[in-house]
């Protein structure tokens, strides 16, 4: 047993010191990158915030919705095959992750999928991806998929990332336990304070010419914000982007002025038992359930809340005198903080 006494750091813990600039205006900043991929060999530009693999946020119709936006997806893994393909021969070139985790039947579904249509982005999930069989899964996908773009994880420590990164990721997912609807960290006591998670991995894999996605934890815009200030190439949200239109959760439903009006939607994570018990016939018994079924308000089209996500983070920019998205990270000094928030009249 041993401690590390340095201090790990959420984003609840800092905030963005304002710098001098020379930016007048919002609307001067450009919240678009291009990434070019280490294994895959192509690049890529857009918005890099992707919707993430779960069973309400990872849609066919989030993917339409946020192209729009120039953001991605990664689709959850329980579409049919049929569904798959159809949506990746029509839809595929707005920028979706094919998702999938580590039994034989997922990788034969994407065989499968991928002999009827090509799949360019590929996101390898599981919940702990520090077992040697991950890595070696990892470099197995990249050889059977060269010129894919395959994102993998979730990992928390550099020295994980690297060996990701060398195996055939182009991207590493960081985050274990940060998430609005997961229990990891109560069930296991395994986890790692996000934003000091996301800048020891972004490191680590910039060195090698590899990129990290920050999955879990942001909550506001402010976070989206701290998280591109930390070094994080993309930027997964899942509560964030539930309760929208686009999602496939369930809708309840309230009698208002004798007219029927939604008003929350279940959202639920992919280890708690209402996603087992949907998918798998109920939690194993070597395992407990990892996540929590909770009601989000209903907010209508996702369109107004990509709006306020992008508007934050091009202020953010200005505030800092970034110009484009690639600049935050070298114009962003953190601040430790007591508290954020002025909250008199609420959250």
């Amino acid at each position: 047993m041993r401690i590390e006494s340095d201090l790990k750091l959420d984003f609840k813990d800092v905030l963005i010191r304002p710098k001098r600039s020379t930016l007048g205006s919002r609307s001067e900043v450009d919240v678009d990158r291009t990434l070019r991929f280490r294994h895959a060999g192509n690049e890529w530009t857009g918005f890099p915030l992707i919707a993430a693999n779960m069973d309400v946020t990872g849609t066919f119709a989030m993917a339409r919705a946020l192209a729009g936006f120039g953001a991605l997806v990664a689709l959850h893994k329980h579409y049919s095959e049929d569904d798959l393909a159809a949506f990746f021969e029509e839809d595929g070139s707005r920028g979706a992750f094919y998702s999938l985790g580590t039994t034989e039947s997922d990788r034969e579904k994407l065989r499968r999928v991928d002999g009827r249509v090509p799949i360019r982005m590929i996101c390898l999930d599981v919940a702990n991806g520090y077992t040697e069989k991950f890595v070696e899964l990892v470099a197995e996908i990249r050889a059977e998929h060269p010129q894919a773009v395959v994102m993998a994880g979730n990992v928390v420590t550099g020295d994980m990332t690297e060996q990701l990164v060398l195996a055939g990721a182009d991207i590493v997912k960081v985050g274990i336990g940060p998430g609005s609807v997961c229990t990891t960290r109560k069930m296991t006591g395994v986890g790692y304070p996000q934003l000091s998670a996301i800048i020891e991995c972004a490191d680590a894999a910039h060195g090698l010419g590899g990129h990290v996605c920050a999955d879990g934890g942001c909550t506001v815009p402010g976070d989206v914000a701290k998280a591109y200030g930390a070094g994080a190439d993309f930027v997964m949200l899942g509560g964030m982007l539930a309760g929208h239109d686009e999602c496939e959760g369930d809708i309840r439903y309230e009698e208002r002025d004798g007219e029927r009006v939604p008003v929350g939607m279940t959202f639920y994570g992919m280890s708690s038992d209402t996603a087992m018990n949907k998918h798998s016939g109920g939690v194993a018994h070597y395992r407990a359930s990892e996540g929590k079924t909770v009601e989000v308000p209903y907010r209508g089209p996702v369109a107004d809340t990509m709006q306020e996500i992008m508007g934050g983070v091009r202020s953010m920019m200005t505030y800092i005198g970034a110009r484009k998205l690639k600049e935050v990270p070298k114009r962003t000094t953190f601040v430790l903080v007591g508290s954020q928030l002025n909250t008199v009249f609420g959250g």
